[in-house]
C-alpha cells in the first residue's frame, strides 16, 4: 500500500500564508510604533517641551525602515531557500492582499508590502508579479460608521459653532478662549465667505477630528460649508505659558497651501484613516498633488509610491520627454525634468569639478540631514529613489549623452531601458537667478526680501546654506523664497563665524590671498555682500532690512541661543492672518 504523498502546491501555499502573515505583522507593529510616536505630540505642545517635539519627529522617521528591517530579516530565517523564489512571493501577495481586505490604511498596507519586495528583489523599475502595483484607491472600501471629521451647523450664529468646535476639538488641552475670540474668528469667516461672492448661505463648518501638531503649533484643519461651495478654514493655536488660544485664521487654499507646504517637516496628527483625511484636504487645496499630502502626515515612503504612479501615468499619456533643467547647471548634480510634470529629477555626478571639494558620501549625507531636519518652510523635499526603469525613448539625447557622460556611474543604458540607480526628487521651482530677471522691480525687490528672510529663517533652525548664490534658491508659485541644493549645507555648529581682522600693513588690502590664517570652517559675514547679485533696488531693501547677516555677532547669538535650547518661532502664515495682529 502506498502512502499518500501531499500536494506540491500545498507547501508553497502554507509558506506564502506564514510570509503573508509577516509582513502583516511587520506593517502592524509600523503602525502602532509611528502612532505611539504621534501621539506624544498633544502632551509635548500642551507642556511646551519644544525640544520633545524635534527628537519625535527624528524618532518617527526611523519607525519604517526599523520594522522593515525586521521584517526581512525574519522573512529570509522563514523562507530559506525560497527567500528569492518569485512564484512563492506572487502566492504571498495574494494571500496579502486577502489579509488586509477592508484594513483603514490599504494603501499604506501595500506599500509596506511592496518595500518589503524591493528589499529583496532591489527590483529596477516595477515587477507586477509581486508587486502592487496601480491600485490607486481602487480597492480602499467604503467606511461605515463615524467619519473622520465633525459638523458644527452655523444656523443664526457663526459665532456660536466657532466656540461649539473650540470647546469640542481643544479637550483636555488648557485652552483659554472667550467668546471674545470665537467673535472675532466668526468674524474673519463670514467677511471672507461673503466677500465678492455669490449670497450663498453658510451652513455649516466641518473639522478633522484630529489635531494636527507640528514644532511649536497645533492646527484645527476644517472647511466652511454652504450649498455646493466650499471655503478652507486652518486655526493656529499657540501655547504661550501654558495659555493655548488661537493665533492665526487662514481661509483661503493659498494659506492652506503653504501651511501643507513642502518645504516644511511633517505633521504628528493621529490618523485613523489616512484616505478618508486625504480625501478631505483635497477639498481645501485641490491643486496640491496627493503625494504631498501624504507626505505632510508622515506617510513618506507612501508618498514615494503616490508621485511614482503619477509620474508613470504622466509619461503614458504624454509625449514630453526628460531634458536638462532650465537655469544654470551645478557641478555636484545633474538636473532633468519633463516640461509637463511639476517635479525635477537629481543624479549625482561622477566627478566634481574644482573648487567642489565633496563626494558622494558627503551629498547624500546632506540630503539625508535635510530630510531628518526642520525644514522650516525654507528647504525643499527631496525624495530618494534607487533602481528605477525607464524608456529610452523618454529622454532627450542631449540629457542622455549628459548622463552617460558624467554620471555613468548611476545611469545605465540596457536595451530600450534607461536604468538609473539612484537619484532625487524635489518639487520644481523656479530658480532665482531666473526669477530675478524676470519678473519687475517690485516683483525683484519683494524676492530680495525673502531672500533675506529665507536665510534668517534657515539659521533660526540651525542651518546654514553654504553657498548663498542666487541659483540655489528658488521660488514657489506663492512666492516664497526656499533653498534647494544642498550639497554644502551644514548645521550653524558647524561653523565658526568670524569677524575679518584689520589689515597690518596698507598692501594687505590689495593682496589675493587673505593675510591671516582661515581655517576650514571660518566664515566671515562681513563676505556676504559679494555673492548676493542684487543691485540697484533689491540690493537696497535687502540691505536695509538685513544688514545684521552681515556681522558675526548675528550668527554667534544665534548659535549661543540654539545652544542653549531656545527653539524660535517660525510662523507658516502672514502677520494679517494672526487674530492679534503685531
Amino acid at each position: 500500500m502506498t502512502t499518500a504523498q501531499p500536494a506540491v502546491a500545498s507547501l508553497p501555499a502554507s509558506l506564502a500564508a506564514r510570509g503573508a502573515h509577516l509582513i502583516r505583522a511587520g506593517f502592524d507593529a509600523y503602525e502602532r510604533s509611528f502612532r505611539a510616536v504621534t501621539r506624544r505630540a498633544r502632551a509635548r505642545f500642551e507642556s511646551r517641551d519644544w525640544i520633545g517635539v524635534q527628537q519625535d519627529a527624528s524618532e518617527r522617521l526611523d519607525v519604517y525602515s526599523t520594522e522593515l528591517g525586521n521584517v526581512v530579516r525574519e522573512l529570509r530565517s522563514l523562507l530559506g531557500s525560497k527567500f528569492t523564489d518569485k512564484h512563492l512571493w506572487s502566492t504571498m501577495r495574494q494571500e496579502y492582499a486577502y489579509g488586509i481586505a477592508g484594513h483603514a490604511g490599504g494603501e499604506l498596507a501595500e506599500t509596506f508590502f511592496n518595500s518589503a519586495t524591493r528589499q529583496v528583489f532591489t527590483t529596477a523599475g516595477v515587477d507586477p508579479e509581486i508587486e502592487f502595483v496601480d491600485f490607486r484607491f481602487a480597492r480602499v472600501p467604503p467606511f461605515l460608521g463615524r467619519v473622520a471629521y465633525h459638523t458644527y451647523v452655523a444656523g443664526d450664529s457663526t459665532a456660536a459653532a466657532v466656540e461649539a468646535l473650540l470647546t469640542d476639538r481643544t479637550s483636555g488641552l488648557t485652552y483659554a478662549h472667550g467668546p471674545r475670540d470665537a467673535t472675532a474668528i466668526a468674524g474673519r469667516i463670514e467677511q471672507a465667505w461673503h466677500d465678492g461672492k455669490a449670497p450663498t448661505p453658510l451652513e455649516a463648518i466641518e473639522v478633522l477630528e484630529m489635531l494636527f501638531f507640528r514644532r511649536k503649533g497645533a492646527y484645527l484643519i476644517g472647511r466652511v460649508r454652504g450649498g455646493n461651495r466650499v471655503m478652507p478654514m486652518v486655526l493656529a493655536l499657540k501655547n504661550v505659558d501654558g495659555r493655548v488660544t488661537v493665533d492665526a485664521v487662514l481661509l483661503t487654499e493659498r494659506e492652506v497651501s503653504i501651511v501643507f507646504s513642502f518645504t516644511r517637516s511633517y505633521f504628528h496628527a493621529d490618523v485613523q484613516r489616512p484616505y478618508e483625511v486625504i480625501e478631505f484636504l483635497r477639498s481645501l487645496m485641490p491643486s496640491k498633488p496627493i503625494a504631498e499630502l501624504y507626505n505632510a502626515l508622515g506617510y513618506n515612503r507612501h508618498g514615494k509610491t503616490e508621485l511614482f504612479r503619477d509620474l508613470q501615468q504622466h509619461l503614458a499619456r504624454s509625449g514630453d520627454r526628460f531634458d536638462v533643467a532650465p537655469g544654470a547647471q551645478g557641478m555636484v548634480m545633474v538636473v532633468f525634468t519633463l516640461p509637463s510634470f511639476d517635479v525635477v529629477f537629481k543624479v549625482i555626478r561622477d566627478r566634481f569639478a574644482a573648487p567642489k571639494q565633496t563626494t558622494r558620501a558627503r551629498v547624500q549625507d546632506r540630503y539625508r540631514l535635510v530630510f531628518r531636519h526642520d525644514r522650516a518652510g525654507r528647504l525643499v523635499d527631496a525624495q530618494e529613489f534607487e533602481h528605477l526603469s525607464f524608456d529610452r525613448a523618454h529622454f532627450s539625447q542631449r540629457l542622455l549623452d549628459e548622463l552617460l557622460s558624467t554620471a555613468a556611474d548611476s545611469v545605465k543604458v540596457q536595451g530600450d531601458q534607461v536604468v538609473i540607480r539612484h537619484l532625487y526628487t524635489q518639487r520644481r521651482v523656479r530658480p532665482l537667478d531666473l526669477y530675478m530677471k524676470e519678473t519687475n522691480e517690485v516683483g525683484q525687490i519683494q524676492a530680495a526680501l525673502d531672500y533675506g528672510q529665507a536665510i534668517r529663517d534657515l539659521a533660526a533652525t540651525s542651518v546654514f546654506p553654504g553657498d548663498l548664490l542666487l541659483k540655489n534658491f528658488g521660488v514657489t508659485r506663492h512666492g516664497r523664497v526656499v533653498f534647494y541644493d544642498y550639497d554644502e549645507l551644514c548645521l550653524l555648529d558647524d561653523c565658526a563665524f568670524r569677524t575679518m581682522p584689520e589689515p597690518r600693513y596698507p598692501e594687505d588690502e590689495l593682496a589675493a590671498e587673505p593675510q591671516f590664517y582661515v581655517g576650514p570652517h571660518d566664515i566671515f559675514p562681513e563676505e556676504f555682500p559679494r555673492f548676493l547679485q542684487l543691485a540697484g533696488a533689491p540690493l537696497g531693501a535687502f540691505m536695509e532690512a538685513h544688514n545684521a547677516l552681515f556681522t558675526s555677532g548675528f550668527w554667534t547669538d544665534l548659535q549661543r541661543r540654539l545652544r542653549e535650547g531656545h527653539v524660535m518661532d517660525l510662523h507658516p502664515y502672514e502677520a494679517g492672518a494672526r487674530l492679534d495682529q503685531p
